[in-house]
């Protein structure tokens, strides 16, 4: 099938792409390659995927309403990933202007050329920030989730309400995907594998927000990976048991679906950090401070409905999951020790 993925140079959409391609798909990828992050990265995941003949890529932004129009009225696809998005919670506090471009703006069009262009299945990125102040764990896609704490978060709860409306206007089938704390191979630089293995190899210190006390429920790239392949391959149905006396936030009436995708297995951060410093061979020197503005402290996914549905649960060891990461980074940036 032809399939638009969004946000082709990122982190998930290049490694979906990947999948998608080695399975037959024609793959068309937009990205913007803004310089939130190092543009060469993207440029080098962009490389893997250019030796496939079923891959074109378009250097576009998705807040750009005549390029999308033209882009959806050319290709006709079938299935559409939408993976491109102003990332970052702290960056979310400093430059809020670029969440309501990208995240707001950018995925409206995304809609519009679905409805306009008889898209089949439109699956796109949500996040495990639109549980905000809930405490209640596990995050099931049945919980209330209306109170954020940071505006990346509010963005991507306004895309879920977006996506509702459009499957329910227009019947365009919509699923929400909420990622928890992906990491692996190829990963984004500003998310803490990252950090922290830099500044380890270099004898720099990390910083270490909420001293040290959070739980992620950190999700290996491939198993998310899978997981959106499955969710792209089901369009979302109508949940025929959906009452408004008593509404259910993860269905709908409407075609419209959210889930879950994490490794249902939270991980204490010194934890994490420990594991790293053994996959590392070196130790941290750990920078303990309190927690950031606009983050969490806990995350922790049920992802009974992915399983229940998709027949599909994450399943990569944590220490695994960081070995394979290590591995490509010394490799990437050619370190010897």
């Amino acid at each position: 099938m032809k399939v638009l993925v969004t946000g082709a140079a990122g982190f998930i959409g290049s490694t979906l792409s990947l999948k998608l391609l080695a399975r037959g798909d024609v793959v068309v990828g937009i990205d913007n390659l803004n310089d939130y992050y190092d543009v060469n990265l993207k440029l080098a995941r962009l490389e893997r995927l250019r030796a496939h003949k079923n891959f074109r890529f378009l250097k576009l932004d998705i807040a750009d309403k005549p390029a999308m129009e033209a882009l959806f009225s050319t290709e006709k696809f079938q299935k559409v990933m939408h993976l491109a998005a102003q990332a970052g919670v702290r960056y979310s506090i400093t430059h809020p202007h670029a969440y309501i471009d990208s995240n707001i703006v950018g995925f409206l069009n995304v809609l519009e050329g679905c409805r306009h262009h008889n898209v089949e299945h439109l699956a796109y990125a949500s996040s495990s920030s639109i549980y905000g102040a809930n405490t209640n764990m596990p995050f099931s896609i049945h919980h209330n989730v209306d109170h954020p704490v940071s505006l990346y978060a509010a963005s991507k709860k306004a895309n879920e309400l977006m996506a509702h409306t459009y499957s329910h206007l227009y019947r365009l089938p919509t699923t929400g995907l909420r990622f928890f704390t992906v990491y692996g191979p190829w990963g984004r630089p500003d998310m803490s594998l990252f950090l922290f293995t830099r500044s380890i190899l270099e004898g720099k210190p990390i910083d270490v927000f909420n001293f040290g006390n959070h739980r992620r429920d950190f999700t290996y790239i491939d198993d998310i990976v899978e997981g959106v392949i499955r969710v792209i391959d089901k369009p979302a149905q109508p949940n025929i048991g959906w009452a408004g006396e008593t509404p259910d936030p993860g269905t709908s009436t409407a075609p419209y679906r959210v889930y879950n995708i994490g490794n249902n297995s939270p991980v204490h951060l010194l934890t994490f950090i420990e594991t790293l410093e053994q996959c590392l061979g070196k130790t941290a020197i750990k920078n303990l401070l309190p927690l950031q503005l606009g983050d969490v402290p806990d995350t922790y996914a049920d992802v009974s409905d992915l399983v229940n549905d998709l027949d599909y649960k994450p399943d990569t060891l944590l220490a695994d999951g960081i070995q394979r990461f290590v591995e490509w980074y010394k490799d990437f940036y050619r370190i010897n020790s």
